[in-house]
């Protein structure tokens, strides 16, 4: 029989209310978001008022604080109300026994990935390197587009959006949500265009569902996620996602958009997106080899904690 890796399942003796109230997708997703929003934004809010942080995207150090205390703390606060207090349970997907194992293993597929990127732009001509940065003046930005970005990120997109998606619509409609969500959030990224977010939709939305199915793990998609930003920016010294580069390697990149990506950074590349969509499918062949495709709730025959 079919094994249904959902992390939750809704308990069989409580009030209609309380199942629709508490329990459902979208009441856990809006439950995640009011928490979220009601720490957020009074810190937003403060550290605004007091100048202490910004957001002009060329103010690499405002809007480094701005992410860790207005959206990465906020995140994972959230989220833990929703685990621990909502759902009743363990956060084994953030099991502190897997931090280093898993993060390590993310790390390694997440630079293997963008260097392989970075090395066929290079073979193609269109990558080039100009001189190198002091490392020391790349702590900041190594904090804000690595660690950072990929906890929250992961958070609210691989933790909230997909998994519970997942666990009331199944497997097909948490992947065609999640990743179209992923996508239009960064529309509002500098230089960015529709398909520079259809580029994220499916190099980075699709990839890091699939990895966290497949490894009901946040920890690996954080590391995943964080060592290709760091990879694209502080060490290879181009933009991400539309923001302005600044890495050991001060380089440039020429040739059409389709090849170097533009001015929104090579993940709106071609290249990135069939290394990422290569790696994609291999995560997809595991979870169909594995049977752990969910169906949509109403088709569910044994649900069980991953």
């Amino acid at each position: 029989m079919k094994l249904c890796t959902v992390a939750f399942a809704t308990p069989a003796n409580v009030p209609r209310w309380k199942r629709w109230l508490a329990y459902s997708p979208l009441a856990r997703i809006g439950i995640f978001i009011l928490v979220f929003v009601g720490i957020a934004l009074p810190v937003k809010t403060m550290m605004l008022h007091a100048g202490w942080g910004s957001t002009a995207a060329a103010d690499i150090d405002g809007l480094t604080s701005l992410v860790v205390f207005a959206q990465t703390i906020p995140a994972l606060l959230a989220y833990l109300f929703l685990v621990r207090v909502i759902e009743r349970r363990r956060p084994t997907e953030l099991a502190w026994s897997k931090l280093v194992s898993r993060s390590l293993a993310g790390i390694a597929l997440g630079a293997a990935i963008f260097g392989t990127v970075i090395g066929v732009l290079w073979l193609a001509g269109s990558y080039h390197v100009d001189g190198t940065t002091s490392p020391m003046k790349l702590l900041v930005p190594f904090i804000m587009v690595g660690p950072s970005a990929a906890i929250g990120e992961e958070i609210m997109f691989r933790g909230v959006l997909f998994r519970i998606s997942e666990e009331g619509l199944g497997t097909w409609a948490a992947l065609l949500i999640s990743a179209l969500a992923f996508g239009a959030v960064h529309l509002g990224n500098p230089n960015a265009t529709l398909w520079s977010s259809l580029a994220i939709v499916i190099e980075a939305g699709l990839l890091l569902a699939l990895a966290y199915h497949v490894t009901r793990s946040l920890w690996f998609c954080m590391g995943l996620h964080g060592a290709w930003n760091v990879m694209e920016g502080p060490v290879f010294g181009n933009p991400v996602s539309g923001l302005p580069p600044r890495g050991l390697l001060n380089s440039h990149l020429t040739g059409p958009d389709w090849l170097s990506g533009g001015s929104f950074g090579p993940e709106n590349s071609l290249i990135a997106v069939g290394c990422s969509l290569l790696v994609a499918l291999a995560f997809l062949m595991i979870a169909l080899k594995r049977e752990t495709i969910a169906p949509p709730f109403w088709a569910r025959r044994d649900t069980r904690h991953s």
